[in-house]
């Protein structure tokens, strides 16, 4: 067991901060000294590394809280949504510096803004978000799960893959291609007929969720060859707009 002021040495956080985790039910200490000073045992420390790394994500402590608490919180899936949003985090910190050397060297001439986009960021944020709340999708992939035998999961995976493989074979084409699209298509009923209705808004999340690093592109990767889960998301975000210009076009018709 290790006092407040231990953790808070050990882990660079405030002692203030961590008696407000505590007041508000995020972090509680496992028990207290006689004179009523907190103290925290391992599995306190391991909940307090989760909530600084959705902290350096910049997560809202109520979102954290309720992410921690959800009956579904899966401690390793939360892992690869970190390291995955940690890595486009780094990705977008390298691209400032580059763009800051850039400013340094021509003396301020170059006029590109593009290094301040943050959208993929805050479309994976929002996506793996969404995947701890009380959505109808998620409602949809449990219902629709609780049966099947952990075979049949392997299996439906594998099937997942497949397709993913057929990505990798034409990687080196245009991903705006008949053919790109056409598996786009077949990877959205894909999800629809075996986990959840998946609308263009969620597949283009996926898409981007794919390429964005850690486990999901290494093993699409796996299946299809390096620059599979690029290419795949390539072609989903260009299935998922012409989706929604012609649903657009058909209201306004």
């Amino acid at each position: 067991m290790r006092t407040v002021h231990e953790v808070s040495g050990l882990a660079g956080v405030s002692i203030r901060t961590l008696q407000y985790y505590d007041k508000i039910g995020l972090l509680r200490p496992a028990g207290y000294t006689d004179a009523g000073y907190r103290l925290y045992d391992d599995t306190d420390l391991e909940r307090l590394q989760q909530i600084l790394l959705f902290r350096e994500l910049e997560f809202p402590l109520k979102e954290i809280r309720k992410i921690m608490e959800s009956p579904d919180y899966d401690r390793d899936r939360a892992l690869e949504q970190q390291i995955a949003l940690l890595t486009l985090k780094k990705e977008h910190l390298e691209n400032l510096i580059e763009l800051a050397r850039g400013i340094k060297e021509t003396g301020g001439n170059t006029m590109d803004f593009s290094a301040f986009d943050t959208s993929r960021m805050e479309e994976y944020a929002a996506q793996a978000k969404a995947s701890w709340g009380d959505t109808a999708a998620y409602k949809e992939f449990k219902e629709k799960a609780k049966d099947r035998t952990s075979e049949e999961e392997r299996d439906l995976g594998a099937q997942m893959m497949r397709i993913f493989a057929e990505f990798g074979r034409i990687k080196d084409t245009d991903p705006a291609s008949g053919e790109a699209q056409a598996l786009a298509g077949k990877l959205q009923a894909f999800i629809t007929e075996h986990y959840y209705k998946c609308t263009e808004d969620i597949l283009s999340g996926l898409g981007r969720m794919y390429a964005a690093g850690g486990d999901f592109t290494e093993n699409i990767d796996g299946a299809g060859g390096k620059g599979t889960a690029g290419f795949a998301d390539k072609a989903i975000q260009i299935y998922c707009s012409r989706r929604g210009a012609a649903a657009n076009c058909s209201m306004e018709e």
